[in-house]
């Protein structure tokens, strides 16, 4: 019993973990996808909940099922043929592009508010993320259930400071009445949704291998995914009730936690970074999982040479292609979940 809710938590902590990138951690994510539609963007908040509990168990159940530890396995089981490869090859960039651009964040995040060289933060993600991939499965586990726990603490701190000082704006009736910039929320949350879901099936595969016990990964993603819900929720309502000055920063929750001091400051940004470190490993680990099942080439080697490829690619300007691979990427997860819950309702359940 001990042992099972220690795993429970644990798959939480990996699953929020995996999903909370410093996009999320710094409020911008969710300006985006969900402030900019005003008071319905709470709602996206619940539908994206549902759909991480619903088709990410759904993963976990096919990987238990065939035995699989990587994501490729899954696209090749649940979408063979063409559509397959190309959502393969798309999943493979976007996850790349990801890792160097965390790397460049990195750099320029400790570059522009602790004033160190860009190649500091660079040089820092690389080690540590060497560091703990070399753990494997672990190695994974063991850093998400350090700063998950502390992502918790610092945003559910804000939050709390937020209520004390500001309660009186805090009201259903005001939030209706702020201003909404953009329409169709419902399609902005199932991008969002569909984002994290197919990035993250790279950990729950293997993860799932694992550990496999059905219970635990059930428990576990459905824990992850109603904390990241309620996380969620908290930056939002903080973000709508800060319009329209969250738009002039590119770290909008920076902007709101000014007010409560200096340490406050501080540690959002150590937590951004904490994340964009979970999220470098998480990414790593997908495609060095994936690369160890298509070309026999050993995890870790493989890592090493995701990090040879992305540390330059972080130094050169590459807008154009991220802007072309986002809304790819975005189009190919739903198409993909969809995939998904019908291979498990009508083929998976049927045999």
């Amino acid at each position: 019993m001990k042992k099972n809710l220690h795993s429970t938590f644990q798959i939480a902590a990996v699953f929020i973990g995996t999903i909370v990138g410093a996009g999320l951690a710094s409020g911008k994510e969710i300006t985006q996808f969900f402030t900019s539609y005003g008071y319905k963007s709470f709602l996206g908040i619940i539908l994206c909940g549902i759909m991480y509990i619903f088709v990410a168990n759904i993963i976990a159940i096919i990987s238990l099922k065939f035995n699989i530890s990587s994501y490729k396995e899954l696209i090749d089981i649940v979408s063979p043929g063409v559509l397959g490869k190309v959502t393969d090859i798309i999943t493979g960039f976007f996850l790349l592009s990801s890792s160097a651009i965390i790397l460049a964040g990195s750099g320029a995040l400790l570059n522009q508010y602790f004033g160190l060289s860009k190649w500091v933060g660079i040089t820092l993600m690389c080690i540590l993320s060497l560091i703990t991939l070399w753990g494997d499965t672990e190695g994974l586990i063991s850093i998400n259930s350090f700063i998950v726990p502390c992502l918790i603490t610092v945003i559910v701190t804000i939050f709390t400071l937020y209520v004390l000082f500001y309660k009186d704006g805090m009201t259903m009736s005001n939030m209706k009445n702020i201003s909404v910039e953009k329409n169709h929320w419902l399609i902005s949350s199932m991008l969002y949704a569909g984002f994290n879901l197919l990035c993250s099936s790279g950990v729950i595969v293997p993860l799932s291998n694992e550990i496999k016990d059905k219970k635990a990964l059930t428990f576990g993603i459905t824990l992850g995914a109603m904390g990241l819900t309620l996380l969620s929720f908290f930056i939002n309502m903080m973000l709508m009730l800060n319009k329209p000055y969250i738009y002039k920063y590119e770290i909008p929750l920076l902007y709101i936690s000014n007010r409560f001091g200096r340490s406050i400051q501080v540690a959002l940004l150590i937590i951004i970074w904490m994340e964009m470190f979970s999220t470098e490993v998480s990414d790593i680990y997908s495609i060095s999982k994936t690369i160890e099942k298509s070309f026999n080439l050993s995890y870790k080697k493989s890592i090493f040479l995701i990090l040879a490829i992305a540390i330059p690619i972080s130094q050169v300007g590459f807008s154009n292609l991220i802007t072309i691979l986002y809304p790819s990427f975005g189009v190919i997860s739903l198409i993909f979940i969809s995939q998904c819950i019908y291979f498990y309702y009508f083929k998976l359940k049927n045999k």
